[in-house]
């Protein structure tokens, strides 16, 4: 009768395809986010005055990490949804938020033309954002995840992670070539009467319809119509609370991604300004830095696929907890760009490989009927937390550890402990917690 039943359920016509269509919004979400934490020093000017540039800067940061807190709001509102009507109409939504946001962004005038006006309105921008991005990537790893083949399910949902280092490139390419060829000392410089950090936004704007386009032909996974029963938002919210240990631990599994993530993309322009290195260098390491992590993603889920999460992830958290402060010393002693690329290769490697594990990892961790809420609430807590205030924090340890550039070393260090710790707890027995309770049950 279940085989009958299977039999008659649509499958996935190309695995490709999907793969694509399900990651384009992905695109969109970190190449929006990426450049307001990339061009935060140009957008402090622009809509956080402030009585000195540091000040400014962490204005910037903080509705950064703001419009993140919205992550977990999102996560579970968006997250039901999608666990109740579908992966492919969910992540319809979400693209249209995010979408939102962006042009909100794009076209909010300056604090110089209406005031604090335009600080609430880009802060309204930035929470419409977190809101949409507390469910995609959830949505996204789920759907991938779902579309797997056997056996396959970590190098399946690493491209979720892989599609949105080929945003990082896209706009790391933008705002390189900017500065190389359009005169001007800062991108509050006008071409036109438009500033140029508002270009890369624009740009993002009128990729919007494409995407769209993408995801409207995306296809239901065959795992969520073969479903007998989908749950109600109140089977949905009280199955999450149910299950709040594994979301935890999902959490902490997950910080190190999100801080070392947020630590080579979008704090690399502040840090490489702390280091006194010039911002088109920082921004072609920062290129080459979302070509590798592109590369390492799908190698962490292959690998993890065949030895195991377990070890991939203790291993990597191990090598990030003892080499990131000698590793930033050694860079900040006397730096060079030759320096930050091989330190940003290094943590690259360990970013790309640890993400590309931890996705399949979370993905098997939940429950199977809240997958997308459990799964989106976990990661939304991580980043939303953590790895979204990793420039906030980089710069506030810098400042307060008497201009020690090493020190922003000590919150990845505490984002590998809590990987570390709570990997022990999940794969204790070489069984995940799902499957120790199952069979307790």
């Amino acid at each position: 009768m279940s085989q009958s039943s299977s039999s008659q359920v649509p499958q996935i016509k190309s695995r490709l395809g999907a793969i694509l269509r399900a990651t384009s919004g992905n695109f969109l979400e970190q190449f929006d986010f990426f450049l307001f934490g990339f061009y935060a020093q140009d957008i402090a000017k622009a809509f956080f005055p402030a009585q000195n540039e540091t000040a400014a800067l962490l204005n910037a940061y903080g509705v950064f990490w703001l419009g993140a807190l919205m992550r977990p709001v999102g996560a579970v509102v968006l997250g039901s949804y999608i666990d109740r009507i579908g992966r492919r109409q969910g992540l319809i939504v979400t693209l249209a938020l995010m979408a939102l946001g962006t042009v909100v962004i794009a076209f909010c005038p300056s604090y110089a033309s209406i005031g604090i006006a335009a600080t609430i309105i880009v802060l309204i921008g930035r929470l419409i954002q977190g809101f949409s991005a507390g469910v995609e990537l959830g949505g996204v790893s789920v759907y991938l995840s779902e579309i797997a083949t056997p056996g396959n399910r970590g190098f399946y949902t690493s491209f979720q992670s892989s599609s949105q280092q080929v945003a990082i490139f896209v706009a790391a390419v933008i705002g390189f070539v900017l500065r190389e060829v359009i005169p001007g000392d800062t991108f509050l410089d006008a071409i036109g009467g438009v500033a140029k950090w508002r270009i890369p936004f624009f740009i993002g704007c009128l990729i919007i319809p494409v995407i769209f386009m993408l995801r409207r032909s995306l296809e239901e996974t065959p795992a969520f119509l073969a479903m007998k029963k989908h749950p109600t938002p109140s089977e949905v919210f009280a199955s999450a609370i149910e299950n709040w240990r594994i979301v935890i631990l999902g959490m902490m599994i997950a910080v190190l991604t999100t801080t070392t993530f947020y630590f080579i993309t979008v704090y690399a322009p502040g840090f490489g300004k702390e280091l006194h290195l010039s911002a088109s260098g920082t921004l072609l390491v920062t290129l080459l830095v979302a070509v590798t992590n592109f590369i390492w993603n799908p190698v962490g889920g292959a690998l993890s696929d065949r030895i195991g999460r377990k070890p991939v992830l203790i291993a990597i958290a191990s090598l990030s907890f003892v080499t990131a402060y000698p590793a930033l010393s050694w860079l900040a002693h006397e730096p060079t760009l030759g320096k930050l690329l091989a330190v940003q290769m290094m943590f690259s490697f360990y970013f790309g490989v640890y993400s590309g594990t931890m996705l399949g990892c979370l993905v098997e961790i939940v429950p199977a009927h809240v997958r997308t809420t459990c799964f989106s609430i976990a990661f939304a807590l991580a980043a939303g937390i953590f790895g979204t205030s990793t420039p906030f924090v980089a710069t506030k340890l810098i400042a307060m550890t008497g201009q020690d550039k090493a020190s922003p070393a000590y919150w990845l260090m505490f984002g590998a402990v809590l990987g570390i710790i709570a990997a022990l707890i999940v794969y204790r027995g070489g069984q995940t917690i799902e499957q120790r309770e199952t069979v307790a049950a």
